[in-house]
């Protein structure tokens, strides 16, 4: 079972990557770097460290990282209680363009299939949402009467447009995965919905963090988000205010 501590890990060492991609962004930036560079080494630095920090502090306890093999490295994940999947850098191409806010650090534990600890670092905006301190979403009051909601700004999936007119709804472009699932959080928009191809940890610490708030998160069919399967690829979700979940996904249903 998750512990405090486990909690407060993951917040730091969300926090921390997102300091150390900070302060190597403006070293790039200051050197004139291509943007191929930029995601080379944010991709390369950032796995290292948390890879290198969580071998240090829970040195018994699988990964599973976007930027490593899912099994090569860790494969006893898929027969540990307890994973560890992160994805050290949520949003490459965003963290190319400064000086673009909306990328993130996700950091999650799973447990039996459950993401039960997660974090998600907007170092752009020198934020981190935790399961270590969560809030209350429902109690943020929205700065429009209108629904919003967050979509890829490169693929914004069809089922988006259908709730979109169903809820006569603005649809918001936003770059990463965690970004878009903490303007949920934040009470910036009302929910975030995606299809058409993610992987366990696109998603992971951020559901773990939108469930602490009091949020819905789901498959796009209404079943439950799992992770630390064998195959991570997990394509579809909905986060969103509890209130709006039925509708949703109703609305979608109209098209499965």
């Amino acid at each position: 079972m998750a512990t405090t501590n486990d909690h407060k890990l993951a917040h730091t060492l969300a926090t921390d990557t997102g300091v150390l991609l900070i302060e190597l962004r403006k070293k790039l930036l200051h050197e004139g770097a291509a943007a191929t560079v930029f995601r080379h080494e944010g991709d390369k630095q950032a796995h290292e460290y948390l890879m290198n920090s969580l071998a240090d502090n829970r040195p018994n306890d699988a990964i599973l990282s976007e930027e490593g093999s899912p099994n090569s490295k860790h494969p006893k994940r898929l027969s540990t209680e307890r994973t560890w999947i992160i994805d050290p850098l949520d949003g490459t191409r965003e963290y190319s363009e400064p000086p673009r806010k909306d990328w993130a650090v996700h950091v999650a534990l799973v447990e039996t299939g459950e993401a039960t600890v997660g974090a998600v670092a907007l170092p752009g905006l020198g934020i981190t949402f935790s399961t270590s301190d969560p809030f209350d979403a429902e109690k943020i009051s929205l700065n429009s009467n209108k629904i919003k909601i967050a979509v890829s700004r490169t693929r914004p999936p069809a089922e988006a447009f259908i709730v979109a007119k169903k809820l006569n709804a603005d649809l918001v472009e936003m770059g990463s995965a965690g970004a878009k699932a903490m303007a949920v959080v934040r009470g910036e928009v009302d929910a975030y919905i995606h299809t058409g191809g993610q992987y366990e940890w696109d998603s992971c610490a951020p559901v773990a963090v939108a469930k602490a708030v009091g949020l819905h998160t789901s498959r796009i069919d209404g079943s439950a988000l799992t992770y630390n399967r064998p195959d991570p690829y997990l394509p579809d979700l909905v986060i969103c205010r509890k209130e709006l979940s039925k509708i949703i996904l109703e609305t979608i249903a109209t098209r499965l």
